[in-house]
């Protein structure tokens, strides 16, 4: 595959290609949107003014993946997958094995990692089918990735599910592995990245860019305007000052297992704050205390094998 240059992280602000890459990812996420059925989640036992607000339909929440509401990177894990069913070679896997470590312990995002993860999961799939992908992502879920939900984050989205409102995941893996993710958790959709498909087999190519920091934004703006959403009546969480775009959009932008500069960020802002990684609270939140559940025990540092890119 050609060398991906347009690719490159570029400065902060929304380009004409995450404006594409939004507006892409909000149509896919619309059209596979479907109602799905939640669990209970025990009362309150905090006295904070009510929130979510129930029945209020102009308002929704946003939930990035990465560290927020999974342990680890989706693309990584679900590279993993790939891995096992032999859509590449072994000889790659001990070059990232360290990259997903890394990222599991640093709980950071890094630009260089991620562009190689996806410039190589562009490649991998060249050439297949979108429902072999998607079905192949029905499996790897249950594999790798659903003992690495916390359920701190998960009981936070419940209740906004309980409210009556809609809960979408946004985050920069293939839009169809976080639809997967979103039905599993019994939520109503996902705004990914858009890779390109002719006749239902994938093209090589990205629709815009990868759906990462302004382009996120672009795509909660225009998802919003197409459901009729308030967005000063929304929630969004994430762990990543990149999602900083995206969480300034809200009424009520939440920093969940933050990296250090949201922290930072997130205090300036008087922002709300959640940490799951050791059990511990860093500010109160007005959502069910349920939502407190320490983090998830253990998990091993999943490993993804990735084609070497091509110079």
């Amino acid at each position: 595959m050609a060398a991906l240059g347009w690719l490159t992280p570029r400065r902060r602000s929304a380009t004409a290609r995450s404006v594409l890459a939004g507006e892409a990812s909000a149509e896919a996420a619309r059209k596979s949107s479907q109602e799905q059925q939640g669990q209970d989640v025990p009362a309150s036992s905090e006295e904070e003014p009510e929130f979510p607000v129930h029945g209020d339909d102009k308002a929704a929440a946003f939930f990035d993946l990465d560290n927020t509401v999974m342990q680890g990177a989706a693309l990584f894990h679900f590279g993993r997958g790939l891995y096992k069913r032999k859509f590449f070679e072994t000889r790659d896997l001990a070059k990232f094995a360290w990259q997903q470590a890394w990222f599991r312990l640093a709980g950071v995002e890094d630009p260089e990692h991620m562009q190689d993860a996806r410039d190589s999961a562009l490649s991998i799939v060249k050439g297949h089918r979108v429902s072999e992908l998607k079905s192949i992502g029905e499996e790897i879920y249950d594999e790798y990735m659903a003992e690495r939900i916390w359920p701190g984050t998960r009981a936070l989205a419940q209740a906004h599910l309980d409210a009556g409102q809609k809960v979408w995941l946004v985050t920069a893996a293939p839009v169809e592995i976080a639809q997967v993710i979103a039905r599993r958790l019994g939520l109503t959709g996902a705004l990914g990245t858009v890779a390109e498909s002719v006749d239902g087999v994938y093209t090589g190519r990205l629709v815009g860019e990868p759906l990462h920091g302004p382009a996120k934004a672009e795509a909660v703006r225009a998802l919003a305007a197409a459901e009729g959403l308030d967005l000063s009546r929304c929630a969004a969480y994430s762990d990543s000052h990149n999602d900083i775009p995206m969480l300034s959009l809200v009424g009520h932008p939440y920093a969940i297992n933050p990296d250090a500069k949201l922290r930072r960020h997130a205090r300036a802002m008087d922002w709300r704050l959640r940490d799951y990684r050791t059990g511990r609270k860093a500010a109160k939140v007005g959502i069910p205390a349920a939502a407190g559940v320490g983090a998830v025990a253990g998990g091993t540092a999943a490993a993804i094998a990735l084609h070497r890119r091509r110079r």
